[in-house]
């Protein structure tokens, strides 16, 4: 089930850069530009609490994976007010369906990953999704309960956000998560002037395209021997972290998918 329902409003603002403006000096609320995904909550409450977290840092687009119960009088209890975002909520049956349109997608983890995903603080991973709003959607996805995100679902991020706790006692509960991410996005858009370093305005794919790019390589991969599907070990997670690294835009991305496209002509 997917409810494609969108939350209004939202606090503050950021200005669009160059292509999207309209009108020359056109503004979009920050709170409908990054969403808060939230994968397979246990806990209703816990959908309730982190609403909640967001709806007093400005933040207003919720997107529920697979939350084993929802809707729940205890999230709406929990929300204390904020219950039109959990009115306005998308649930999605995948990861991929809640991030689909998103030029950035940052992963929260508590633990670091034996292949290193690039890795945010949550003050710089808020300065980065505010500056990547002005140019179109992010999001921002925060795992199950007990054990966080797969690598698989960590395979789908640019970035993997860390929030420092003491190191023996890394847990932290997914509300409270989402309000350190949250109130850091508030205080980015209060310093927001202009993208910091390294954030542009290039016509990036979004996670959806860059997934067809990665099942198109993984083909070609196999079809030409270099990828053994029984035995595959890391070899696409590696070209995932490099790609995502790299951002190639929608060009490059083409001309990426033309050169498979060839490849795979000559190898028939």
């Amino acid at each position: 089930m997917k409810d494609a329902r969108r939350g209004s409003g939202g606090w503050g603002t950021v200005r669009l850069h160059q292509g999207q403006q309209r009108g020359g000096d056109a503004k979009v609320a920050v709170g409908a530009m990054i969403r808060v995904v939230l994968v397979e909550t246990t806990h209703p409450g816990n959908i309730g609490a982190a609403a909640r977290a967001m709806k007093a840092m400005g933040l207003s687009r919720l997107c529920l994976v697979n939350p084993a119960r929802f809707p729940h009088a205890e999230a709406t209890a929990r929300a204390s007010g904020a219950d039109d975002l959990l009115v306005a909520a998308e649930v999605h049956e995948s990861l991929a369906s809640a991030i689909a349109g998103c030029r950035l997608v940052v992963g929260a983890s508590a633990r670091r990953r034996r292949l290193a995903c690039p890795e945010l603080d949550p003050r710089q991973c808020a300065e980065r999704a505010v500056a990547e709003a002005a140019f179109g959607e992010v999001a921002v996805v925060f795992g199950r309960e007990r054990n966080g995100l797969t690598n698989q679902e960590l395979d789908l991020c640019h970035h993997l956000v860390h929030i420092p706790t003491v190191p023996d006692f890394a847990s932290l509960n997914v509300a409270s998560a989402v309000q350190l991410v949250a109130w850091e996005i508030r205080e980015a858009v209060l310093r927001a002037d202009a993208p910091p370093a390294g954030v542009e305005e290039d016509d990036l794919p979004d996670a959806g395209e860059m997934e067809r790019f990665y099942a198109h390589l993984e083909e070609v991969l196999v079809e030409i021997e270099f990828l053994d599907p029984n035995n595959p070990r890391h070899l696409m997670r590696r070209l995932r972290r490099l790609y995502n690294r790299a951002r190639p835009d929608r060009t490059e991305l083409n001309i990426l998918r033309g050169i498979l496209t060839a490849v795979q002509r000559r190898a028939k």
